[in-house]
């Protein structure tokens, strides 16, 4: 079993307030988990209205299966022309971690 884990970095385009910053993440964080059978949310910087970093988990039994899951991912929301992303992370956990 494979765990991989996915942190993206975005920054909004011109945006005011969080209620503005949502109507931006909320459909992202929604196609990632429709498309993508994956858990995706902000997981952090919610306090910041350009700002947001956007997680993603997949568990899959092939190392290699998981790691198109998250390079799909990470282009699709590299792909959105109303987000920058800034930087991406991953981790991922095998059988013998």
């Amino acid at each position: 079993m494979f765990v991989g884990v996915l942190e993206l970095d975005v920054l909004l385009g011109d945006v005011a307030s969080l209620k503005q910053k949502r109507s931006l993440v909320r459909p992202v964080v929604a196609e990632l988990r429709r498309r993508f059978a994956v858990s995706a949310a902000e997981a952090g910087q919610q306090d910041l209205h350009r700002r947001s970093l956007i997680g993603v988990a997949v568990v899959s039994a092939d190392s290699a299966h998981m790691h198109q899951v998250l390079d799909s991912c990470e282009r699709m929301v590299a792909g959105r022309p109303e987000l920058e992303l800034l930087s991406a992370h991953r981790r991922v956990l095998g059988p013998q971690d």
